[in-house]
């Protein structure tokens, strides 16, 4: 008890005892405040609850809240746990939008496949395999331990109009040669008839189909090569799109010709019967019947088309642009400036984290009343559900965070609850204007999660760092300073700040140990007084029970402020004498810095800003030459400067992807030459990669979407994709030129040539046709939500569907045009 602590005896004076509350005063107090935790303007008591490495985040929260629910009823009056940011949150929105996705997406393949079709058999043979497919990869996923998330079910979105082209190209092969059958026998095939031209028609197709989704899955293995975060984002995408196509693949050929065996009947609707392919063949035969007569107009203009794409994707050398601006042709020199390069778009959390680092001098005091105020103002936005605001650090050596650096986490209400027109750039805006009346408070906006990552893989609170590296830390602010004024005039800067390492003040107690010697002191007797007097000692500790708590000594506040006072207190001697503090040390007030940060061996300082309303790499590339240009002239000796924050994410990624894409073409191409056995056709065929790249080009640039690890991603996708429907093209101009070669013989001519090479490309009209349809409406799902997690899918299903649209035009004319021309050259020298 205090009482027991106040009566101890210290000493007796002739004979009249002295206790302790006599020359000090005793009290219950806290320890060293390192910080302080806010709610919504109101102080509050908090804690962090860290996953353990390998464990799944939306079990582990559930489990959470059940303890917390278990507890609470024995909680004092009045004490309620509440959480002020749940991730869990963000998972199941995450989720919800892949499941709204995938039901709408298969919902729109089925109302594909029966407007082309128009038989029911036939569209449960097309339909079925796909709920099976994906059963397959969510059983390969457990086997795996591959975990449900965007990532995951993002690879399952944009792989289910894949996953039925297959049993697409199989069926309706057996459906045609079905009809052709009925045809000539001029009645009802019987089952044992329908089954033998079943099981011709799936050999036709069969080993192309097989190969062709070889091609596919193969092409998409280079992902798993991503490293750093885009490889921990990705291969779990790679692993569900590879798991979704290996079961398409074996159901295309086992199952769906079992299917088309037992379930294709007449009567058959055939292309001549459906008004939509009556519509789509009375356009093409004509358009291809030119393109055949003009081949050098056909494949210049395809040429030029994927040049024009090239410059729109990667822009003119910049003394072009230049020149073009000088002739006033802005305009021009705007659309060839290429299209911006970022490493991730952002996912939209729901949520804010707002983290401002006032000056170094601010004390706790001032900068709880800070935060107060800020978190009070935040919360008045009527698009904020709840503000959660935290200074300084925890008592744990995981939480580093100096007192005068501010952590607040902005919880944002439904979209559906904001404001008409409000929006999340505004919103940001909104608040940084609200915000921008502390000096030297500089106001700047991440997302949670997107806040972390940076902080731990680059240690840069925001998506830019400039960092300045040397010896002298005064040389180093100095220079942080004159890069924070030129980063704050190139446009898109936002939340510039340097970290300000200098200002922190102290009160600095030097030791003289010429004096210290005359009374046989030494510099750590000196040193234990003030360490005691100051920062507090202690001494000893009482037990409460189970309860165990530390006995501190310290001078009182008005002894500690005051640098005559501090010069008073007094330091034993070893003759039993004391003496006051000041005549042993110089004691005085200085400023130094708050904290030192080093990398490799040299100090650092940096300046952090944040992007908007322009691309990273672009937004970067501007900050290293106007630092090149006008600052690294003028460093001093021994002083460099380097890059970091989201920008390292950026560049090791593309560093990657220059290895990844060549070899997707390489393996495609090493693939389709180990089909034809020919370089030739080989090369042929995977001429559909640029051209389906065109239309893959022209849509990002429509939608306005950077070049980031998710669009690339995306391509690699359509890659294998236009291959596929490419090499199934081939094989149907092969089949009809043999035909026709087989009823001609010797008489076959260059026009039989060109008649076969139209009616082969007019039965793949269908197909080709029903694929893009069926794959562009597996995407519009994604492309149409507004829900969480669709910020992330969007740019990587928008090259899929540009490029499938400019595939379908580059397989039913371009194609057909260099099968001729290859055909004719082998054609002329037989002859």
């Amino acid at each position: 008890a205090i009482s027991d602590l106040e009566n101890i005896v210290l000493t007796e004076r002739d004979g009249t005892p002295i206790y302790l509350r006599e020359i000090a005063t005793v009290q219950i107090g806290g320890d060293f405040r390192r910080g302080a935790l806010d709610i919504d303007g109101r102080e509050v008591v908090g804690g962090t609850v860290v996953m353990r490495t390998g464990e799944n985040a939306r079990e582990v929260i559930q489990r959470i809240k059940s303890r917390i629910a278990q507890i609470s009823p024995s909680l004092p009056p009045g004490v309620t746990i509440k959480s002020f940011y749940d991730r869990g949150e963000l998972i199941d929105r995450t989720i919800d939008t892949l499941k709204h996705a995938l039901t709408e997406e298969i919902i729109l393949v089925t109302l594909a496949h029966i407007i082309f079709l128009f038989h029911f058999r036939s569209i449960l043979i097309v339909t079925l395999p796909l709920p099976i497919s994906i059963l397959i990869s969510f059983i390969l996923m457990k086997e795996f331990g591959v975990t449900s998330n965007i990532m995951s079910l993002s690879g399952i979105a944009i792989a289910i109009g894949v996953l039925v082209d297959a049993a697409i190209v199989m069926t309706e092969n057996v459906i045609r040669h079905c009809e052709l059958a009925e045809k000539e026998k001029g009645g009802r095939l019987t089952p044992a008839e329908t089954m033998s031209v079943t099981l011709e028609a799936s050999k036709q197709v069969g080993r192309p189909i097989f190969f062709a989704m070889m091609i596919i899955i193969l092409a998409f293995v280079p992902v798993f090569a991503l490293s750093g975060q885009e490889g921990k984002l990705f291969h779990p995408l790679a692993f569900t799109k590879t798991f979704a196509m290996i079961g398409s693949t074996l159901l295309a050929v086992t199952l769906v010709p079992v299917f088309c065996a037992l379930l294709v009947r007449g009567p058959f609707h055939g292309e001549d019967r459906n008004w939509l392919m009556r519509g789509l063949l009375a356009v093409y035969d004509p358009i291809l019947g030119w393109a055949l007569r003009h081949r050098k107009i056909v494949l210049s203009s395809a040429g030029l088309l994927l040049v024009f794409a090239l410059l729109l994707a990667f822009g003119l050398p910049r003394p072009a642009l230049q020149k073009l601006e000088s002739w006033n042709l802005k305009p021009v020199a705007h659309t060839f400036r290429g299209i911006g390069n970022e490493f991730m778009p952002a996912l939209n959390e729901g949520s804010l984290l707002f983290m401002p680092v006032l000056l170094p001098s601010t004390s706790l005091t001032e900068v709880k009343r800070i935060m107060s105020w800020q978190d009070r103002v935040i919360k008045e936005t009527p698009e904020v559900m709840s503000v959660a605001g935290k200074l300084g650090r925890a008592e744990t050596t995981t939480d580093p965070a100096p007192v005068e650096m501010i952590e607040t986490t902005i919880m944002l209400k439904p979209e559906s609850q904001w404001r008409s027109g409000m929006t999340k750039p505004k919103l940001i805006a909104e608040l940084t204007q609200k915000l921008t009346l502390v000096p030297g408070y500089v106001p700047g906006f991440l997302q949670p999660i997107e806040n972390r990552l940076l902080m731990l893989s680059t240690g840069i609170r925001a998506q830019v760092g400039v960092k300045i590296l040397g010896d002298n830390l005064d040389a180093l602010q100095q220079k942080a300073f004159e890069i924070e004024q030129l980063v704050s005039q190139i446009p898109g800067a936002i939340g510039v700040a340097p970290s300000r390492v200098q200002g922190k003040p102290y009160l600095e107690i030097e030791v003289d140990r010429i004096a210290m010697a005359r009374f046989g002191l030494r510099p750590q007797d000196v040193l234990d007084v003030v360490e005691a007097g100051l920062g507090g000692k202690n001494v000893t500790t009482t037990i409460e029970g189970r309860e165990r708590y530390p006995i501190q000594v310290r001078l009182e506040r008005r002894e500690r402020d005051d640098i005559e006072r501090i010069g008073d207190v007094l330091v034993a001697t070893p003759s039993g004498k004391y003496v006051p503090l000041g005549q042993v040390a110089k004691i005085r007030r200085t400023t130094g810095p708050s904290e030192i940060t080093s990398e490799n061996g040299r100090l650092r300082v940096f300046v952090q800003t944040n992007v908007q309303d322009r691309d990273l790499g672009g937004f970067v590339n501007e900050i290293r030459e106007r630092i090149n240009r006008e600052i690294v002239p003028h460093l001093p000796k021994g002083m460099t400067i380097e890059y970091s924050g989201q920008y390292e994410n950026q560049i090791r990624a593309a560093k990657t992807l220059r290895i990844i894409v060549p070899s997707v073409l390489f393996i495609i191409f090493l693939l389709l030459y180990m089909v034809y056995h020919d370089a030739t056709e080989a090369a042929h065929v995977i001429l559909a990669v640029p051209f389906a790249l065109t239309g893959g080009v022209f849509l990002q640039y429509l939608l306005g979407y950077n070049f980031s690890v998710a669009v690339w991603v995306g391509y690699i996708a359509l890659f294998g994709t236009a291959i596929q429907t490419g090499v199934v093209m081939v094989v149907y101009l092969d089949e009809m030129l043999k035909k026709k070669q087989a009823e001609r013989g010797a008489a076959f001519n260059h026009d039989d040539l060109i008649q076969a090479i139209k009616d082969g490309a007019r039965l793949r009209l269908r197909p080709k046709v029903m694929t893009v349809a069926t794959i562009v409406a597996s995407l519009l799902p994604i492309m149409w939500s507004t829900r969480t997690g669709s910020e992330v899918m969007k740019p990587l299903a928008t090259p899929v569907i540009g490029g499938m649209v400019s595939s379908l035009i580059h397989i039913l004319i371009v194609t057909p045009v260099i099968f001729a021309w290859l055909r004719e050259r082998e054609f002329n020298r037989k002859r």
